[in-house]
């Protein structure tokens, strides 16, 4: 009895050291190292095309740099604009690929409890933040967003949403608005891309050098990851400002939400998932 007792306990030891880390990338594009424009980041815009070969290359040493600690599943959610960015042909076969914006869960679509850390890569400041490169939320349509009185960008709102669920951010990459901003609400570690002129110029930092500064802060990560702490955001009351009373309007034939004054709406949510969609419709679905 003690043998099959002893084997049990090995099966045991022996899965648990092969089991796969399973990790979530959102990948936006204006933190994306060597991009300075905001041509870059829109389709049929100068250089566009390299902006996207940027985007690629970033992906893959970070998932190629994952690998190198060991086995994992990793799921790449393209999360700017029309979220077809990614050469999703020369991204690494042994990733899932999200594409598409038309998504109830935007740049968070696919993330999900059983994922043991998040990665944001190429991620900008919040709208009205002070040389933030090309820095909003969501859309150029909000002025302003806050969770439980705490105001955040994509970044934060995305944080909020992966803790609701029990997972970690572990790394964070953008301009330095950006890692400023998102250092205020974790601790995942952070890399800059560039450092803004203004809103709409940037002094960059070389694509390679962002490379190797990303690989090696996502290889420490991982292997820390058991210290990494999610926040605790619920319940979730959000406020959003919009840029037109007329959107505050229409967003008020919303049941429950209330209306905070001309350009601001409020809405007490049962959890981060039911937030996070409405927060997405007004900002993107509401528009004219």
């Amino acid at each position: 009895m003690k043998y099959v007792f002893l084997l049990l306990v090995l099966s045991t030891a022996s899965f648990a050291q092969t089991r796969q880390m399973k990790i979530f990338i959102s990948v936006d594009m204006e933190g994306i190292g060597g991009i300075g424009t905001s041509a870059m980041t829109n389709t049929g815009g100068k250089d566009y095309e390299t902006g996207r070969k940027l985007m690629t290359n970033e992906v893959n040493a970070v998932v190629s740099a994952i690998f190198e600690i060991g086995p994992a599943t990793i799921v790449v959610n393209d999360s700017h604009g029309d979220m077809q960015n990614l050469l999703h042909t020369q991204l690494d076969p042994r990733v899932e690929y999200i594409q598409s914006n038309i998504k109830p869960l935007g740049m968070v679509q696919g993330l999900d409890a059983t994922f043991d850390g998040v990665i944001f890569l190429g991620y900008h400041a919040m709208a009205g933040t002070e040389n933030g490169f090309l820095a909003h939320t969501g859309s150029s349509t909000v002025k302003g967003l806050w969770l439980n009185g705490v105001e955040v960008g994509e970044g934060g709102l995305n944080t909020y949403f992966a803790s609701a669920l029990g997972v970690p951010l572990i790394l964070a990459s953008g301009d330095r608005a950006f890692t400023e901003e998102i250092k205020k609400l974790t601790t995942a570690r952070t890399v800059i891309t560039k450092e803004a002129i203004g809103a709409s110029a940037a002094k960059l930092i070389h694509p390679d050098v962002v490379i190797k500064e990303l690989q090696a802060q996502i290889k420490a990560a991982l292997k820390e990851i058991k210290k990494a702490k999610p926040l605790t955001p619920d319940p979730i009351e959000f406020k959003l400002k919009v840029d037109v009373p007329t959107r505050a309007d229409v967003a008020m034939s919303i049941p429950g939400m209330k209306r905070v004054d001309g350009y601001t709406v409020s809405y007490q949510a049962k959890n981060m998932e039911e937030a996070y969609k409405l927060i997405r419709v007004i900002y993107k679905y509401l528009a004219w």
